[in-house]
């Protein structure tokens, strides 16, 4: 699992290729569910809040920036 701190220090390449990455993850995790061939139930609930986690901090990295844009245009 992904803690904030790890995610914290990646770039923002970095955090969308590890996005894109759990988002395969999830979906192979969903076939296996439906099929009855999944190792670690508890796999499904970490992929699924460490997509949030990313979301997240990319949100607010999105939102910092547009601040500091406006600022200094204001």
């Amino acid at each position: 699992m992904a803690r904030k701190d790890d995610l914290n220090v990646k770039t923002d390449d970095q955090l969308q290729t590890e996005l894109i990455e759990l988002k395969r993850e999830q979906f192979n995790l969903r076939f296996q569910s439906a099929t009855n061939q999944l190792e670690k139930p508890s796999r499904v609930r970490e992929v699924r809040r460490t997509i949030a986690r990313i979301k997240t901090l990319q949100h607010q990295r999105a939102r910092k920036t547009e601040a500091a844009t406006a600022s200094a245009q204001g």
